[in-house]
């Protein structure tokens, strides 16, 4: 992979960027001289982020807001904080994710899973795209799925998981619903403006597994003997964030940072307009 170009005086958002591979990207995108917005959902680890990521690149170019993305509301707000700030918007990283080992609902009786995991990327993303059609050049919008999408197909009879509940198969429709997203959102967008790639990072040594009660603290210890670093997974984030070897990628999933093929449910154009349709009329966009 070629060194990336220079961020110097671009602007950029990334949610979950508080830890993990959140964290990393934000870092890397610091110190290519972007100014990045972080979106993280705890205040104090938002303060002991920012310290840390100003201390290891000797910049001040990043900024933190504490919201939490399974709430709409919340997503609306920081949104319009974001847009009353900057004037345009160069790079989206949808990256905030969770995994819930018991069915949680939102404020809004919202399965916890599908709204932080697909309702908090379509919220944003559809609130933030007057600015990222406002870049001087193309902006771009990554969203960071998974592997894990393979595993099932959606079951638009059950997307809030009201008849049954099992946390490691939420979190896989929620990433599937990530690609479809993607597909969709692809189709609508003027690739000369703004293009929108997702990825898969890897299975990463994070805490995502055990932060809700997904799995024993100890079975998720075990597991991450066969997981990839912080640094590894955030690679191919960084990579469809800044570097000009995937400016006119579009519509895209990649690993690795290379373009890999999805699973035929991730690219079925029915369903990721079905998707679309339910999530306009959930999140109350128009």
């Amino acid at each position: 992979m070629n060194v990336a170009t220079p961020l110097i005086g671009k602007c950029c958002v990334v949610t979950g960027g508080t830890g993990g591979i959140g964290l990393v990207t934000t870092r890397r995108l610091v110190e290519m001289g972007a100014d990045v917005i972080v979106v993280g959902r705890d205040t104090g680890r938002c303060l002991a982020a920012k310290l840390a990521i100003q201390q290891t690149t000797g910049r001040d170019g990043v900024e933190f807001l504490q919201a939490d993305l399974a709430e709409l509301d919340a997503v609306r707000s920081v949104a319009e904080t974001i847009s009353k700030r900057w004037d345009h918007i160069d790079i989206l990283v949808n990256n905030a994710g969770g995994m819930f080992g018991k069915r949680q609902t939102n404020s809004q009786g919202l399965e916890m899973t599908f709204a932080l995991n697909h309702l908090g990327y379509f919220l944003l993303t559809a609130l933030l795209l007057p600015k990222l059609n406002a870049a001087p050049e193309r902006s771009r919008i990554v969203n960071v799925a998974s592997e894990a999408h393979r595993r099932v197909k959606l079951d638009f009879d059950d997307l809030q998981s009201e008849k049954s509940y099992r946390g490691w198969l939420a979190y896989c429709r929620s990433k599937l619903a990530n690609l479809l997203f993607t597909q969709e959102l692809a189709r609508r967008l003027d690739p000369q403006r703004v293009t929108v790639n997702a990825l898969h990072p890897g299975f990463v040594a994070t805490d995502i597994g055990v932060r809700h009660s997904l799995m024993p603290a100890f079975a998720w210890w075990l597991a991450k003997f066969a997981a990839i670093s912080p640094e590894q997974g955030a690679a191919t984030s960084v990579y469809l964030a800044s570097s000009p070897e995937v400016a006119d990628a579009h519509g895209l999933y990649f690993r690795k940072c290379k373009p890999v093929k999805p699973s035929p449910a991730a690219l079925d154009s029915e369903a990721a307009q079905r998707l679309w349709d339910v999530s306009v009329r959930l999140t109350g966009m128009t």
